[in-house]
């Protein structure tokens, strides 16, 4: 489930004020005191491991969700040693229909409170359409695109009565573009910016913060979990998933919003308004046309 982005533990210590660790009262005798959650897609490796220091950093209670039960547990115990928070994990495959509804069902029945949602998990498959195996295209859509829906639409219920949350959408630069040879992954990112930019706008009055994150390429190491990071042959302008992941907690306290992290992603985006359309997906897809079917990780 959690191959993140095509692409600090500095990142501060301050506590998200918009989003306390106790449900206020009011919510019921039942909810009184009970924590509330930040909760990471894709958290056992890439942009959610970073998601999930950077928060456990801020004094945030999490629940961490992948795939891998042996990844997730390892980084729990790592968090719960060095802070002082609250880590629950679930195993939980979300590239499946109904897989955020069951996800849902499942945070409901354990009595498990979500002021923020961190819709991080994904992966990229590089080839011709025709040549990848159609079922690993559609993990893709189910990911990216259905999950997503799915978990928002039951988790921000609760928020919406509190009137207050947080959702962040790890989307991709990819969204900007159609990309050849990466066709569903940029079709995806594309349906999942525009969901969350939307949604970011209708969920304003009820006090509930959308940020669209949009990340290009990323460093080859992150400098908190020495992971390997993205291979994908786009023009140099890399950077740290650290950085990435501070600037949407910024936009997050700051409000929410679409989140291009770096200068260099910023320009391409801009000077794309003035390029025929036709001619965009040539110049992507002499920049993605892998030498043979691959996965970017």
């Amino acid at each position: 489930m959690h191959r993140t982005n095509i692409g600090s533990e500095d990142l501060g210590v301050s506590t998200l004020s918009a989003f306390p660790n106790q449900v206020a009262p009011g919510d019921g005798v039942a909810q009184i005191m009970r924590p509330n959650y930040a909760l990471i897609t894709g958290a056992s490796k890439g942009l959610g491991k970073v998601f999930a220091h950077a928060l456990a950093a801020r004094g945030r209670d999490l629940i961490l969700v992948a795939r891998s039960t042996s990844e997730l547990e390892t980084l729990a115990n790592e968090l719960k040693t060095s802070r002082a928070i609250k880590v629950e994990t679930i195993t939980h495959d979300l590239a499946a229909p109904g897989a955020g509804v069951n996800l849902a069902r499942e945070l409901a029945e354990r009595g498990l409170n979500i002021d923020l949602l961190i819709n991080n998990a994904g992966f990229g498959e590089r080839g011709e359409f025709c040549e990848l195996p159609l079922g690993r295209q559609l993990q893709m859509i189910y990911l990216h695109n259905s999950a997503v829906v799915e978990l928002t639409y039951e988790l921000l219920k609760p928020m919406i009565a509190r009137q207050n949350g947080g959702v962040i959408n790890v989307s991709s630069s990819a969204a900007f573009q159609p990309i050849p040879f990466a066709t569903i992954y940029s079709a995806t990112k594309a349906f999942l910016s525009s969901f969350s930019v939307g949604l970011e706008i209708e969920l304003q009055p009820h006090n509930i913060r959308v940020v669209t994150l949009c990340p290009g390429r990323i460093r080859s190491k992150s400098r908190s979990t020495g992971e390997q990071g993205s291979g994908w042959k786009w023009p140099d302008g890399k950077q740290d998933r650290e950085d990435i992941v501070n600037s949407a907690l910024k936009a997050l306290e700051n409000g929410g919003g679409l989140v291009v992290p770096g200068l260099l992603n910023k320009f391409t985006i801009f000077v794309q308004r003035f390029i025929p359309r036709s001619v965009v997906p040539k110049l992507t897809g002499k920049l993605s046309r892998p030498k043979k079917n691959s996965t970017a990780e």
